[in-house]
């Protein structure tokens, strides 16, 4: 019989197949995307050393008291604006996108376009 894989497990081996080709590397690290039920989180990762250089989520006091009331998709945005700002601070300007597996929609993509907007390249 066969036997049918969870919505997460096939998420997580599509985000196998997409880090066989994104690496972050100290002149562009990654940012990385993972998205629960009610939060967003975001990461900047440089892979050799293995070190998360800046993060920010929904969790985050900045980013929880200006949700308040908003959308998922609207609360994403505004983490993409101050993971673009955190990183601009730490002297990152050009990053590779990770989308983690989730399709490039909706809630990933409002964090995408507000880190752009914030003045991330990639």
């Amino acid at each position: 019989m066969l036997k049918r894989l969870d919505r997460n497990a096939l998420r997580k081996r599509r985000h196998l197949r997409i880090r066989h080709h994104v690496e972050g590397m100290a002149a562009r690290p990654r940012l990385v995307v993972f998205r629960s039920l009610s939060h967003i989180y975001a990461q900047i990762v440089d892979d050799h050393p293995s070190h998360t250089l800046v993060a920010a989520s929904t969790l985050d006091p900045e980013v929880r008291d200006q949700a308040k009331g908003k959308r998922k998709g609207e609360a994403s945005r505004l983490v993409g604006e101050l993971i673009a700002r955190r990183a601009k601070e730490g002297g990152i300007t050009r990053v590779v996108f990770d989308r983690g597996g989730y399709a490039y929609h909706g809630r990933v993509k409002a964090l995408a376009e507000g880190a752009r907007a914030g003045g991330l390249q990639f």
